[in-house]
């Protein structure tokens, strides 16, 4: 269904109008670049939710921009069908103007269409080979299971507080031996103050599958009041660990998280050595000033890096899972006792104001 707007007709060639609505769905989502292909079939096999001139726009347009967003509430359905509705009333008006005014033979964007093309037939090839990857088997999601205790069986919730600090290289030797030599983080950032020297504060509470993948068993080996130096190009960060709990997640609890995980990871490493094969069997030749620096080998997609930096910054939790993070889990959080030494929200909102 995604391919066929955009195969040419054996009779006749992809009108302009066809070409430009494509072009104009990349500009409201990149569901959208196919939403406004042949208008013909899609009169053919849906049926007509609004008119705009002499134009139609179908509830097969609707369904396929709905199908594409996240899973919809039953009782938000209506609602989000007249959401997108409006939103191509509006683009159909948009397009009706813009041919009229004969922007569609705007050489940009003949090369904007041909680029969404391109991008579209691509990624078709490269969703067609994730479709033939195998699923994890029990024992691979087991083994992946007791690999990693820091995501599961140790998993804590770690409360941070984050330092960031300009200072000049000469003086990056002198600030981690402070730090190393400070009793209490409260105590380094009193010496920051009294060498004024500028620094940004920011606090975060995490469970370890939002942590990088790659520090993550640096953050495990922490203990609470332990703090992590960095160099950065413009002076130096530091990750204090204020405090921790612990919160496990059983083998049952993470199956599918980690069925998941692992079969994106390996879906990935398929379209890598697919592109690497069809490199190695075509031709490819470099011209003019692009043939004095071509690339030694073929350039990798990029994937999970295992020179990553120790930490990174406690930026927010990551919304939707990528190659490069842990498998996300859902686990409804652990009530916390009075007596635990994770602190409030209030006390590290007061810990916070200190630093500044």
């Amino acid at each position: 269904m995604l391919l066929s707007p955009l195969r040419p007709r054996l009779h006749r060639p992809l009108s302009v109008r066809t070409l430009f609505v494509r072009a104009m769905a990349l500009s409201l989502s990149a569901c959208l670049l196919v939403a406004c292909g042949d208008r013909k079939k899609e009169k053919a096999a849906s049926q007509t939710a609004a008119k705009v001139n002499k134009e139609e726009i179908t509830v097969h347009q609707i369904n396929f921009l709905l199908s594409a967003q996240r899973a919809i509430p039953p009782e938000q359905a209506a609602s989000a069908s007249r959401v997108v509705l409006e939103r191509l009333i509006d683009q159909e008006l948009e397009l009706q103007k813009a041919i009229e005014q004969k922007l569609d033979r705007d050489p940009r964007v003949q090369q904007q269409i041909e680029a969404a093309r391109r991008e579209i037939i691509a990624r078709a090839y490269l969703d067609k080979i994730g479709q033939g990857t195998p699923k994890p088997t029990a024992k691979e999601v087991s083994d992946y299971y007791e690999a990693h205790p820091a995501l599961f069986r140790d998993r804590r919730i770690y409360s941070l507080q984050e330092l960031a600090i300009e200072a000049p290289p000469d003086r990056i030797a002198a600030l981690q031996k402070t730090l190393a030599q400070s009793k209490t983080f409260a105590d380094f950032v009193a010496y920051l103050k009294a060498n004024n020297i500028k620094f940004s504060a920011g606090e975060a509470v995490r469970a370890a599958e939002q942590l990088p993948l790659a520090s993550l068993d640096q953050f495990a080996e922490l203990k609470d009041g332990q703090a992590v130096f960095r160099a950065t190009p413009t002076g130096a960060q530091i990750l204090n660990l204020a405090a921790s709990r612990s919160e496990p997640v059983s083998q049952q609890q993470a199956v599918a998280a980690i069925e998941q995980y692992l079969l994106n990871e390996r879906k990935r490493k398929g379209i890598v050595d697919d592109l690497q094969a069809l490199r190695a069997a075509a031709k490819i030749e470099y011209v003019g000033d692009f043939a004095l620096n071509r690339p030694s080998k073929p350039v990798e997609k990029p994937g999970p890096s295992n020179d990553a930096p120790p930490l990174t910054s406690i930026a927010p939790p990551n919304q939707t899972p990528v190659m490069q993070a842990a498998p996300q889990i859902d686990v409804p959080p652990t009530p916390v006792p009075a007596t635990a030494s994770m602190p409030s929200g209030s006390i590290l909102e007061k810990g916070l104001k200190g630093m500044k």
